[in-house]
């Protein structure tokens, strides 16, 4: 097996092939939200640059920001599991909906938002690879509103052999090739949109730009990585000293009692 030096699970990578490539996130963005590629009349990317300011910062992230027939759309691909995923996709959405209400804007003006999350970890204890989620009444299962929707695809759960007539699960399994023969296995089905996905993954991968993204994009999740380690080392030395402190207390309130006692006894002899 020769393993790929950088999959799309970088989000840098991940990022730069729809960005230079729409009409290839077009195609996909419309078999997710389930709109036929012709009925699709307004698509905009509304974040299409990474800047050297973003990627140098610690912390950041990237994803894909888009305007599609009047919804807000928001495309993220996540690797780690950091054990709050859920909170922070809902807090995602919060951010692009609420960013939508313009000054004097009304709330029935809202677009509806959608954020898409392809994760490389399972989330959910089921068998099946998508989960959609809304605002549901608990017990009626009505919808609050049609403004709100979460979809998550977990590359785990995807099935070992696709069929090439399901493009959805192609480009999932594009997301989640790690080798060169899983490329080759996609490759092999003579789907043209999948080729030229793959072309466009080995083009971008290979230029100068991505490289030095990259490469900032390492270094600033270094320094982040050195930055928690720092807090946690300087949180542990405060600690040991709180516990170094607590104890000289006491041992300083026993030595006290000791010379106390003793100056009793002395002075009853």
């Amino acid at each position: 097996m020769t393993k790929l030096e950088y999959t799309f699970k970088n989000d840098v990578l991940f990022k730069m092939v729809f960005r230079q490539y729409q009409n290839l996130l077009k195609r996909l963005v419309s078999l997710i939200l389930g709109i036929r590629l012709e009925d699709i009349t307004e698509f905009v990317i509304t974040n299409p640059e990474i800047t050297p300011e973003v990627i140098g910062e610690k912390f950041c992230r990237l994803d894909i920001n888009m305007t599609v027939n009047g919804q807000r759309v928001d495309l993220e691909i996540q690797v780690a599991d950091e054990g709050d995923y859920p909170a922070r996709s809902l807090y995602y959405w919060a951010r692009e909906y609420s960013s939508a209400l313009g000054e004097g804007g009304e709330y029935k003006d809202l677009p509806r938002t959608i954020v898409i999350s392809i994760v490389a970890f399972t989330m959910f204890p089921c068998g099946e690879y998508y989960s959609e989620y809304q605002l549901l009444e608990v017990t009626r299962h009505t919808p609050l509103t049609d403004k709100q929707a979460l979809y998550f695809f977990e590359l785990p759960k995807l099935p070992e052999v696709v069929s090439a007539e399901d493009e959805l699960k192609l480009w999932l399994t594009l997301f989640n090739a790690e080798t060169e023969e899983d490329l080759a296995k996609l490759e092999a089905l003579e789907v043209s949109v999948m080729k030229e996905a793959i072309g466009a993954y080995r083009h971008v991968s290979a230029t100068d730009e991505f490289k030095e993204i990259e490469r900032l994009r390492s270094r600033a999740r270094h320094n982040e990585a050195s930055a928690l380690g720092h807090a946690r080392r300087e949180g542990r030395a405060e600690g040991e000293q709180a516990e170094r402190e607590k104890w000289q207390g006491v041992v300083a309130e026993k030595d006290a009692l000791i010379a106390e006692l003793q100056a009793r006894l002395a002075g009853g002899q």
